[in-house]
């Protein structure tokens, strides 16, 4: 066409290579601003799905971490509640066994009270040893399920032990303690819940000791997740600072060897 502009082969070349310089200019700064490599599918497809994929799985882990903190609390608020409840036990014991040893029958119906009073204080506190709702202690336990896999094939069941008065078959002090046979009968349901107690504490110490672990391995793995998706899309910072150095050096020469393919140009047209 008429109005068309016929560049000389060597201003062209020139041309092109400052285009393509600056585009490699605007791509290092736009990594340098974001800290990225791979900013969109555009730039990498595979590294850019494939981070994506590593992203998604650490997200939803991080959902069931927290399940498994609150996990962990709750079985944690269990045991302790079972200490508590141990050492009210303990408590009723030690009334029942003074008031054996002791003939005097006003004597023996004050432990009495004093005994069915801790077993009612032991039934409070198996009803409040709650977290979120969830008590593993109470008359009617919950049990606590803890999901530990995206896909939920990998679980905990703890399975809550009914710890209240009634449930450790502890009876309320009988005719007032008044014969010994009454109070050897509550020595042995003391005793009987004792037992029944360290094997609930046991247990559940456990069941909070593979919590802790999956706890502790599930932040590792997000954390692993996470290393993996920025190793496939994050930038070198340093690298892609030098590299800028190094294109805005080029991009100075091309301008020189354009602003000389120009020069060259208009040398030839002073012979006319």
């Amino acid at each position: 066409m008429a109005n068309d502009v016929n560049l000389s082969g060597a201003t062209r070349t020139n041309l092109l290579a400052l285009q393509r310089t600056t585009d490699l200019i605007a791509r290092t700064q736009e990594r340098l601003s974001t800290g990225l490599k791979v900013n969109s599918a555009i730039d990498d497809a595979i590294a850019f799905f494939q981070a994506r994929s590593l992203s998604d799985r650490a997200g939803d882990l991080s959902v069931l971490k927290d399940d498994i903190d609150q996990g962990v609390s709750a079985v944690e608020t269990a045991v302790a509640g079972i200490e508590a409840i141990s050492d009210i036990v303990e408590q009723m014991k030690g009334i029942a066994l003074s008031a054996k040893s002791d003939a005097d029958t006003t004597n023996r119906s004050k432990a009495a009270i004093q005994f069915n009073d801790l077993r009612n204080q032991l039934n409070n506190l198996a009803n409040d040893a709650s977290y979120k709702g969830n008590n593993l202690l109470k008359a009617s336990p919950a049990n606590l399920k803890v999901t530990f896999s995206e896909d939920g094939s990998s679980t905990l069941t703890i399975s809550g032990v009914a710890s209240d008065a009634s449930g450790l078959s502890i009876a309320a002090a009988v005719n007032n303690f008044g014969a010994d046979a009454n109070i050897d009968t509550a020595i042995n349901d003391l005793d009987s819940a004792l037992t029944t107690l360290r094997s609930t504490a046991s247990t559940l110490g456990s069941n909070a000791s593979v919590l802790s672990l999956r706890l502790d391995f599930t932040a590792n793995l997000i954390n692993s997740l996470e290393e993996g998706a920025a190793k496939l899309i994050n930038a070198d910072l340093n690298e892609e600072s030098a590299n800028l150095l190094t294109l805005q050096t080029r991009q100075q020469l091309g301008t020189i060897g354009l602003s000389i393919a120009q020069q060259s140009e208009q040398s030839i047209l002073r012979l006319f």
